[in-house]
């Protein structure tokens, strides 16, 4: 089954930057050959649901063995079976309304 997930990893004890640990779960999303986009707040990951809940155990990993005894992590997930759908395709939707205003 296709998945698409919003995913906010959060290390706690580590200081008040978290870059290098976005850039190490990062770094995961693209061995694993994910599609995959960065935002402010988090990253938004499309595949199939077991690599990508394989990627997220893998991202939990590598953040705490860069010494992050805690994570908090928080997901929105998205399955949808009537047809296929890109990240793109939603955004890409949502903008063809604003330009028919």
């Amino acid at each position: 089954m296709k998945v698409m997930i919003d995913l906010c990893v959060v290390p706690i004890g580590v200081g008040t930057s978290v870059s290098e640990h976005v850039a190490a779960c990062q770094r995961v999303f693209q061995e694993a050959g994910l599609k995959h986009q960065m935002h402010s707040y988090g990253t938004n990951i499309e595949g199939d649901w077991d690599d990508v809940f394989a990627a997220v155990k893998r991202c939990h990993e590598v953040v705490h063995g860069m010494g992050a005894a805690r994570i908090s992590s928080s997901m929105r997930i998205g399955t949808r079976t009537d047809r296929d759908q890109s990240m793109e395709d939603k955004i890409a939707s949502v903008e063809q309304k604003l330009e028919e205003e």
